[in-house]
């Protein structure tokens, strides 16, 4: 059964669903509202947002065809399709990849992360809020913030095999929400203070990636490798390449700092 927030006539609108068009708004009034903050809304920049959106869709749900497939025991299009799920990880390549792609596509030069990082921010952590309602807990754990289910909670969570009533889980979804909040104020608040056009994307991602593999740990995730979850092993070279990303676009910058101070001398 999936849980639904409201109900239109006989219609049940999913709680998870809900939410996630709830952070693509917020998501778009942000971005909006920054794009007209620095006088660079467009109809070209509608375009990228767009391709971002549809490649975010595309990302989060093509992340998940592995474990589809693994667990299923007939695997269809139509099954994946309906019990397929979503992945945030992958919906963020997948908007990445889009926004590239549209940015090629119409020949848009400028630099677009600054806009997208607080605004992509924002709308996760409104998403989150649907996860953290619908999907199961954490691992178990002894901290004071554990949360407990009782029997009618975890009947309405989907495939929950590991909750048991009356023990305490993480609540690791929770988690992630504070941090992507923290992480949007903070966002704004480096905004101004970095040099580098689009490096602030870089920084947003880099950050979520160190948190989520970190926080993986006590999600409950099943492993795949090396005690890590397929999440995590996407994230090792993930987190690597945008080391190397932010540190490659850091280079002309201490380059020109350099030259300023050696011709001060």
């Amino acid at each position: 059964m999936v849980p639904t927030l409201v109900h239109v006539g006989r219609w049940g609108l999913p709680t998870h669903d809900v939410f996630t068009a709830l952070g693509v708004f917020v998501a778009f009034l942000v971005f909006v509202w920054e794009a007209r903050h620095r006088g660079r809304l467009d109809e070209r920049l509608a375009i990228v947002a767009a391709g971002c959106l549809l490649g975010a869709g595309l990302g989060a749900r093509a992340a998940f065809v592995w474990r589809y497939v693994s667990v299923a025991p007939a695997p269809t299009v139509q099954g994946f399709l309906v019990q397929g799920g979503k992945s945030v990880v992958g919906g963020l390549a997948g908007a990445y990849a889009g926004a590239v792609l549209a940015k090629r596509m119409i020949g848009y030069r400028e630099k677009t992360g600054d806009l997208f990082a607080p605004a992509v921010a924002s709308g996760m952590a409104v998403g989150r809020i649907g996860c953290f309602l619908t999907e199961a807990p954490g691992t178990p754990t002894t901290l004071p913030w554990g949360i407990r289910l009782n029997a009618t909670q975890i009947a309405s969570i989907p495939n929950c095999t590991r909750c048991v009533q009356g023990i305490a889980y993480h609540p690791s979804i929770l988690y992630e929400i504070v941090f992507l909040l923290a992480l949007a104020v903070a966002l704004f608040w480096l905004r101004p203070r970095l040099s580098v056009p689009g490096e602030l994307f870089t920084v947003f991602l880099l950050s979520y990636a160190i948190f989520r593999f970190g926080i993986e740990f006590v999600r409950g995730n099943p492993t795949m490798a090396f005690g890590l979850s397929g999440t995590q092993l996407f994230l090792v070279p993930s987190t690597v390449l945008l080391t190397a990303a932010l540190y490659r676009g850091r280079r002309p910058a201490r380059r020109a700092s350099s030259a300023m101070r050696e011709g001060s001398i």
